[in-house]
């Protein structure tokens, strides 16, 4: 039998983690491994899952630091959202001020952000495993604020060159939120152990998403009463803001041991930029054939042509990840079954999610003539209801396992949906549009967190950058693909929309294709559940098998 030490068991000193942890205290009382009576060789090969004798980086963090590491972090989630969310609510008072009468290039103010962040997550996300989560965050934050700057700089254009300026900085600008939240998952993953304190902060990252969906529409709502281009202005000094302070509370997480010493070259191999370059391209091409077709029509050659090509692009992304690539985006090795079931509901829930939010705000805004001001009023039981689905995440995953967790959510992302698609125009808030409100953040805010939590769990500490990126690319990227098909389905059911009662028999029709997209969602969920149960049945099998033959003497 092999001699097994203490050490075995402890923290590999070449771990990416090792450097940042003081040297324990020397132990007393405690029986040493190598005292042990001879143990069978399949108990002492069983490698523990946490090494008792180390410590996270949570742990070494006073409360403060612990406090203001967080919700620095968490802060990339509520600019995410503030930057969705906040020209949305104000779409009507930027498509005049930008001289923007199609309703298909309007769109492109929403779809062309939310086509970046979804694009370029897995890249940013190895970034971050190869030159360090807390420099590709400061990046990140500095990226964002320019570009935000540069759309309120658009106001002085002349002609046209104010809208392609203004579209041209916000497809930019996605890519900073591209960077911020993968690598924000990253250092959350990478700094606390596998356990319920690392499932809270998980959900409370995921709570921040409606709050900061109703803080930027907000202050988009309060800065228009001034002058628009306030709202890109104020928003480029927080993210400058934000910057100045990561260099101080972040961590610096050490990179693998391997990375340290390699040059600027080497490292960029590491990036694996030819299949980086094939995915991205992919999911653009792809993304703006969707998007584009509802204003410009299906009947556009290049359209079809861009999504074809886009297309056959996909199959070529994941052969070269499998079986060419040295250095892949995707490690599919370090991703199970669990983890298809997770995404395919991400997928379907999230691009529901898209089409609810923005046919929300064109409904309460054209439908009902709220103002913007009054239309945010009337999303903020988000923010409460969010807070409370993301902490019953964290409370109810480990016990209930991921599978309800999702089922939950999707139902919610369905509820809300059909909530919304069949609420007449002349009805009362509080009847339907108030229920909406409060049901729609238990879609969102209990599948991030599960999602996040089921992969950055299955996935070794110095690859959290790419288990993130996977949850958030699904995220951002269904988004986007679901307003574009949900503007397909409006445009030909609207009869031109030249007509209130049109606009909304088109209205409700993106919304219902939510609902079925949800539905699906609820499909996968139930078939994730119903795999649980033939596991869960299958071990019980076994551990009878193993107890009648212990019985036995065998």
């Amino acid at each position: 039998m092999e001699n097994h030490t203490p050490s075995s068991y402890a923290l590999n000193p070449m771990s990416p983690i090792a450097e940042s942890i003081p040297p324990s205290r020397p132990q007393t009382g405690r029986t040493s491994l190598s005292s042990i009576p001879s143990l069978p060789d399949h108990r002492l090969e069983r490698p523990l899952t946490r090494p008792l004798s180390t410590q996270s980086i949570a742990q070494t963090f006073t409360p403060l630091h612990e406090f203001l590491f967080i919700a620095l972090l968490c802060s990339a989630q509520v600019t995410t959202q503030a930057a969705l969310v906040g020209p949305l609510s104000i779409l009507h008072i930027l498509g005049p001020a930008l001289h923007i009468t199609n309703p298909g290039v309007l769109a492109w103010l929403i779809a062309g952000y939310s086509l970046t962040v979804g694009s370029f997550i897995l890249l940013s996300g190895r970034m971050g495993d190869v030159w360090g989560y807390k420099n590709m965050i400061i990046f990140g934050n500095v990226w964002f604020g320019v570009w935000s700057f540069v759309g309120g700089v658009s106001v002085w254009c002349e002609g046209d060159g104010k809208s392609v300026l203004f579209i041209f900085s916000r497809v930019l600008a996605g890519i900073g939120p591209a960077i911020l939240l993968p690598n924000s998952l990253g250092l959350l993953g990478a700094t606390y152990h596998n356990g319920k304190r690392k499932n809270m902060v998980f959900s409370l990252f995921g709570a921040c998403a409606p709050n900061g969906a109703i803080l930027g529409a907000a202050f988009a709502a309060l800065w228009t009463l001034v002058w628009w281009p306030w709202v890109f202005f104020t928003f480029a000094i927080a993210m400058f803001c934000l910057a100045g302070l990561s260099v101080f509370i972040l961590p610096s997480v050490p990179v693998r041991p391997e990375m340290r010493n390699l040059t600027l070259k080497q490292k960029i191999a590491e990036l694996d930029l030819l299949g980086a370059t094939v995915g991205i391209t992919a999911m653009i091409l792809v993304n703006f054939a969707i998007n584009q077709a509802p204003g410009f029509g299906w009947h556009q050659v290049y359209i079809y042509v861009i999504l074809i090509v886009g297309v056959l692009l996909f199959p070529a992304f994941f052969y070269f990840e499998m079986h060419v690539a040295e250095k892949p985006l995707i490690t599919f090795q370090a991703l199970g079954s669990d983890v298809s079931f997770v995404l395919g509901c991400m997928a379907c829930g999230w691009a529901s999610f898209g089409i609810f939010i923005y046919y929300f705000f064109q409904f309460l805004e054209l439908q009902r003539g709220l103002t913007p001001l009054l239309t945010i009023a009337q999303c903020t039981p988000m923010c409460v209801s969010g807070a409370l689905a993301a902490i019953c995440c964290g409370r109810i995953i480990g016990r209930v396992g991921p599978a309800w967790v999702m089922l939950i959510s999707m139902l919610a992302f369905m509820t809300g949906n059909l909530l919304t698609a069949t609420a007449p125009v002349q009805q009362t808030y509080w009847a339907q549009i108030f229920i909406a409100a409060i049901v729609m953040p238990w879609g969102m805010d209990m599948s991030f967190p599960a999602a996040t939590l089921i992969i950055s769990d299955r996935v070794k500490r110095e690859h959290q950058g790419m288990g993130a990126s996977l949850v958030n690319t699904v995220v951002n990227y269904s988004i986007s693909i679901g307003v574009g098909i949900a503007g397909t389905v409006e445009v030909h059911v609207n009869n031109g929309g030249k007509t209130k009662a049109d606009e909304l028999l088109g209205y409700r029709a993106a919304l219902y294709m939510a609902v079925g997209l949800a539905g699906l969602g609820v499909v996968i969920a139930l078939t994730f559940v119903a795999k649980g149960f033939l596991r869960t049945g299958e071990k019980q099998s076994m551990d009878l098998e193993d107890k009648k033959a212990e019985d036995f003497g065998i």
